[in-house]
């Protein structure tokens, strides 16, 4: 392969979340554009995490990632434990002496969502743990882990979330959820105005509606047969894979002039416009736009929109 269909030869990324969904799919595309990928996740062959799926792994991931043309390593991370976080940072410094891409997809809450439930009628302890598990978690893997992003210019941030800060301006139906999708929003314009003094940038990125492993179980369906539940949710005619994100961050990432995009955040679609991006089909949904349409009284097209 040459470094024109390998733009990411060379680089180190380190996916702090990489187990399934956007995660995996986006250490997956950095490997294929040639990047030795670092994936970190909390289940393995061996253990299950809290969100209790055996069926994806950390290991899984790794090997996914280096099938597609790079270099995948595993190393089960718990983000919230300072010291295993340290530990995956010095590996990475003692390995490699550099960073250039930190992925911060950290979540794994949603079994803790009570939609359409009032914050005090939310249980306490669910709602700071999905706090922790989406916003402390991204605080303390950037602390660790941007002292050796920056020691030369060009490193990115990533931060990933549901929801762009104008999408987001409305009301996320859960107190705890909107404060952990807000977070990440707030983390890259704030981490953005830091690092671009040292030559790095930070973005936050959301899919739009996006059908990873488990909201493909949740609808009872498979990749291969998901529009079987359009009729159940008319926005799931707009849904994506987590291939369409992941692409348009490998592009994103790959982009010389890519501090452009400094502190600002970005959905799925407006990554796949500006970068020539599909989704695996060919296509390019954008829900948000759809939605955001529907908000100010229009009628879009579903046909419209992807």
């Amino acid at each position: 392969m040459t470094t024109t269909n390998k733009p990411l030869g060379g680089k180190i990324a380190l996916v702090a979340g990489a187990t399934r969904g956007a995660g995996r799919a986006m250490a997956v595309e950095l490997g294929a554009a040639g990047a030795t990928v670092y994936v970190t996740g909390r289940t393995t062959r061996t253990s299950v995490s809290e969100v209790g799926r055996a069926t994806e792994t950390v290991e899984e991931t790794a090997e996914l990632v280096t099938e597609a043309g790079g270099e995948g390593i595993a190393v089960p991370t718990d983000h919230l434990e300072p010291e295993q976080v340290r530990a995956l940072l010095w590996r990475v410094e003692r390995d490699h002496g550099r960073l250039d891409i930190l992925v911060n997809d950290l979540w794994g809450g949603n079994f803790l969502l009570d939609f359409d439930t009032r914050m005090w009628d939310v249980d306490l302890e669910r709602g700071l743990r999905m706090l922790d598990l989406g916003v402390k978690s991204h605080i303390i893997t950037s602390s660790i882990a941007l002292p050796l992003l920056v020691r030369e210019p060009g490193g990115l941030v990533v931060e990933v979330t549901d929801g762009t800060a104008e999408t987001n301006k409305g009301f996320r139906e859960n107190f705890y959820y909107d404060l952990a999708k807000n977070g990440p929003i707030r983390m890259a314009f704030t981490l953005g105005e830091e690092l671009k003094t040292v030559g790095c940038a930070a973005v936050a990125v959301t899919p739009g509606f996006i059908r990873s492993e488990e909201m493909l179980d949740i609808f009872g369906l498979t990749e291969d047969n998901w529009r079987d539940g359009i009729d159940k949710q008319k926005h799931w005619a707009l849904s994506e894979s987590p291939v369409y994100l992941a692409r348009g961050v490998a592009a994103l990432a790959a982009d010389p002039e890519r501090s452009r995009w400094n502190g600002r955040s970005l959905d799925s679609g407006l990554l796949a416009r500006e970068y020539g991006v599909t989704d695996a089909d060919g296509s390019r949904p954008d829900v948000w736009g759809f939605m955001l349409a529907e908000q100010k009284g229009g009628t879009p097209a579903v046909e419209d929109y992807r």
